[in-house]
């Protein structure tokens, strides 16, 4: 199976040059690497030309094709012909030695699948417990493994606003759990959103579908909006064999009112990709847990030592859901 690695970058020259050497440790190495940067420097440029990596493409986008969704689409548009599947990187990622060899055995166990995602492995510590373990409050169960789960799922538990979905799926209140929630068996499950920073699809959908213009410049929840619109035409999988470390390298983010602001406005666009036409409960239980989690995150301006970064953030999520009153999202595709 011919496959193509598409890494999108923007200012990170020393973070994508980690990832590209554990590319390079592949047990099944991509047929080509397109890099795709949208710096505004030479940096990035500079240290590729120092270091070689077989199949590997280079470009540098102008203004126009900058920004994580229009990147992905530039570097589908370069893709070459032979190729049955691309994948896609976050350059702040660094992959385990038989990262694409897994992603290939799962498109060949499943061969009905559209896509599939890998599973970052470093971010959320699990215990293997007894297959009818009861979890305690703070807890959460899934598939004989348990975890710590955050307060605001506690408290939504306790309102009765807690996902009614498996991992990796979508309410129709949306704010659903996501694939981290998936715990490290080793197994393959069928999902309806991956993370696009350690994803894959079949070269076919991109010519029905392409990554939405709507999310400008970091492109926040972009990969839900992707992975919910594939869902609709065929199953996506996750391989918790395939796994990766991410280490969400600071530059290159927004600041955090404009995070703020894009976790309300892009989390109701989502939301409207999976139930175009919400009845009043869903649309109440949405609103009901945006303010919950903005209120969770106001109170974080006392409980945590960044205190200015959680009041800017506040605001922008304020901000941004008053804003749905006046200038909603325009969906596009």
């Amino acid at each position: 199976m011919k496959f193509s690695l598409i890494i999108c970058t923007y200012h990170r020259p020393e973070p994508l040059l980690k990832l590209l050497l554990s590319v390079k440790e592949q047990s099944v190495y991509p047929d080509e690497i397109l890099i795709v940067d949208g710096s505004k420097n030479r940096q990035t440029e500079k240290i590729i030309q120092e270091n070689h990596f077989p199949n590997l493409r280079y470009f540098l986008v102008a203004e126009k094709d900058r920004g994580l969704t229009k990147q992905r689409n530039y570097g589908i548009s370069k893709v070459m012909d032979l190729s049955e599947v691309v994948c896609f990187l976050d350059d702040d990622t660094i992959l385990e030695p038989d990262y694409f060899e897994k992603v290939v055995e799962t498109y060949t166990s499943f061969p009905e699948a559209l896509g599939v995602g890998g599973y970052i492995a470093n971010e959320v510590k699990w215990k293997k417990v007894a297959v009818h373990y009861i979890p305690q409050t703070n807890e959460f169960y899934f598939d004989g493994w348990k975890r710590q789960q955050s307060s605001r799922f506690v408290l939504r538990k306790k309102l009765g606003l807690d996902s009614n979905c498996p991992p990796g799926y979508s309410t129709l209140y949306s704010h659903g759990r996501s694939v981290g929630f998936l715990p490290p068996s080793g197994k393959v499950y069928e999902v309806e959103m991956v993370m696009g920073g350690v994803s894959s699809f079949r070269k076919k959908v991109f010519e029905r579908l392409q990554f939405s213009t709507y999310f400008e410049g970091y492109g926040l929840y972009e990969d839900a909006d992707f992975s919910l619109r594939v869902a609709k035409i065929g199953k996506l999988y996750l391989n918790t064999a395939a796994k990766v470390a991410h280490y969400h390298e600071p530059s290159g983010r927004p600041n955090q009112y404009k995070y703020g602001k894009m976790v309300v406005r892009n989390g109701w666009y989502v939301w409207k990709v999976k139930n175009p036409n919400p009845n009043f409960k869903d649309m109440f239980k949405w609103h009901l847990i945006t303010f919950l989690l903005t209120l969770i995150r106001f109170t974080n301006i006392l409980t945590t030592k960044k205190r200015a970064e959680a009041f800017t953030e506040t605001i922008g999520r304020t901000v941004g859901w008053w804003s749905l009153i006046f200038n909603k999202p325009k969906m596009t595709r």
